[in-house]
């Protein structure tokens, strides 16, 4: 039987986890972003910092910094893949989809970050949701602070 076929979905480190973890675009620091946040987990240590700069409403750039688990490197990586393009408003949702996949069953994200759909079997580790939810998390602090800054 071939390795591809031996994984599942609900699997924790399928397959495709690891591939997003291993190939994380966008990995470094931005000259001058408009926002920039750096978010911890308190259980693993995990660290991912987010920094992004907007124009005409949408985010034009990102870099990001992971000292993540592979959980935490392949959300990184969906965010990272796809933020540029995207509204505040898409990030504030796919945030808020990913949290409620992982704590209240919900659907997986849609859209854009529709590969966050591959951290679906980390609801059943709780212990594990902190390090998934970093670089949204640290992605909606910055576009915060880059609304802020635009006052």
């Amino acid at each position: 039987m071939a390795w591809a076929t031996l994984w599942r979905m609900d699997d924790l480190y399928h397959g495709r986890v690891l591939e997003l973890a291993a190939d994380i675009p966008h990995i470094g620091r931005l000259e001058a972003p408009d926002g920039a946040a750096t978010k911890v987990s308190r259980v693993c240590g995990s660290v991912v910092t987010v920094e992004l700069k907007l124009q005409d409403g949408v985010v034009s750039e990102i870099a990001v910094h992971p000292k993540a688990c592979a959980l935490g490197q392949a959300s990184t990586a969906v965010l990272a893949m796809n933020a540029i393009g995207a509204s505040p408003a898409e990030i504030r949702e796919a945030r808020d989809a990913l949290r409620e996949m992982l704590k209240e069953g919900g659907a997986p994200p849609q859209g854009r970050f529709w590969e966050l759909r591959h951290l679906e079997g980390v609801r059943e580790y709780p212990p594990r949701h902190a390090s998934t939810m970093l670089a949204f998390d640290a992605a909606v602090d910055a576009l915060e602070q880059a609304k802020a800054k635009a006052r």
